[in-house]
């Protein structure tokens, strides 16, 4: 019989968002109540948990075992293949992205666990939606392997909700910045890289074109508004495919200004790759207001605090 205590199990933790997420898991729950995995052997120095175990999320075995092996409640299930690398092995992405999501949803079916997250993206959008101020309820339509398989993933997360009760609940989460951990082959990821290229060569070749704006969030936004989704009471969420997750919009010119601001001898410049094909397929700016409402979603950071704080970071990372 399962205790009272939240048990966490958080898949792909050795991730941009599982890192930190666990970090504030601990802080919140303790470490003997969090449990990390990941591709990676153990190592002392890679997580904050009190337990880790080395699994390949598409064992289902394996993580039915581990479920009850730690009396599992909650799951973070954060593990995929992003979307600059989802192209290049599409159907392993497919495979990987969608079916873990499934088995753990019939866990929580059959009673094993409590409450599911996992997250969606902005590039379940795609073509033939407005560029500016995309609403909660738009028509999707992705046109890259990462954003079918975050279409149908929220599909599935919905279909389990309204049949069978599960508790499982999204956001759509837009490119997150971080100075903690590097980026993994995301189409966003030049806003990480842009930081690191201007502190140690004082210059970046940008690939996404000058002009294209995408939605951005600071990780500290993104770590707290998962957090205040997952407590908020059921019965208020009123999206039970993945909520709108708006943060701040901007384009590499204007990052690059704000740098500037901080290293007026940073430069610059643009030779857009494949990633610049799938930018042009997502919005430019998200309309979360529908959040705002269910669960009082706000943010912390704008581009000038968020690129402030980047710099100060990595400074001292980077020596």
């Amino acid at each position: 019989m399962k205790s009272d205590k939240e048990k966490i199990l958080i898949t792909g933790a050795l991730g941009q968002i599982g890192t930190e997420l666990t970090n504030r898991l601990v802080e919140i729950h303790g470490a003997e109540n969090v449990v990390a995995s990941g591709l990676d052997r153990w190592n002392k120095n890679l997580t904050s948990a009190g337990f880790y175990e080395r699994m390949d999320v598409t064992n289902t075995q394996l993580v039915r075992q581990v479920i009850k092996d730690y009396e599992i409640t909650t799951v973070y299930h954060l593990a995929s293949l992003l979307s600059g690398t989802s192209e290049k092995q599409p159907l392993f992405a497919w495979r990987l992205n969608l079916e873990p999501l499934l088995h753990f949803c019939e866990m929580a079916k059959e009673g094993l666990i409590q409450k599911i997250f996992w997250p969606s993206s902005i590039a379940v959008f795609g073509k033939g939606i407005p560029k500016e101020n995309v609403g909660q309820d738009v028509v999707l339509n992705p046109t890259t392997v990462y954003g079918i398989s975050k279409m149908a993933g929220e599909k599935w997360c919905e279909y389990y909700h309204d049949h069978f009760g599960v508790d499982i609940r999204s956001i759509r989460y837009p490119g997150l910045i971080s100075w903690k951990t590097p980026a993994g082959g995301g189409t966003t990821d030049y806003a990480v890289e842009i930081f690191y290229e201007a502190i140690e060569e004082g210059k970046y070749t940008s690939f996404i074109s000058k002009n294209t704006a995408m939605p951005m969030l600071y990780m500290d936004d993104a770590i707290n508004a998962t957090l205040k989704l997952m407590n908020a009471p059921k019965n208020e969420l009123t999206v039970h495919s993945s909520y709108n997750l708006g943060g701040m919009s901007f384009t590499p010119a204007a990052l690059a200004a704000e740098i500037k601001k901080e290293i007026p001898s940073f430069e610059i410049d643009y030779q857009p790759d494949f990633r610049q094909q799938i930018a042009d397929s997502w919005p430019a700016s998200i309309d979360d207001s529908v959040a705002k409402k269910d669960w009082g979603l706000q943010y912390d950071f704008d581009i000038a605090a968020m690129t402030h704080d980047m710099l100060k970071n990595l400074k001292l990372k980077l020596g």
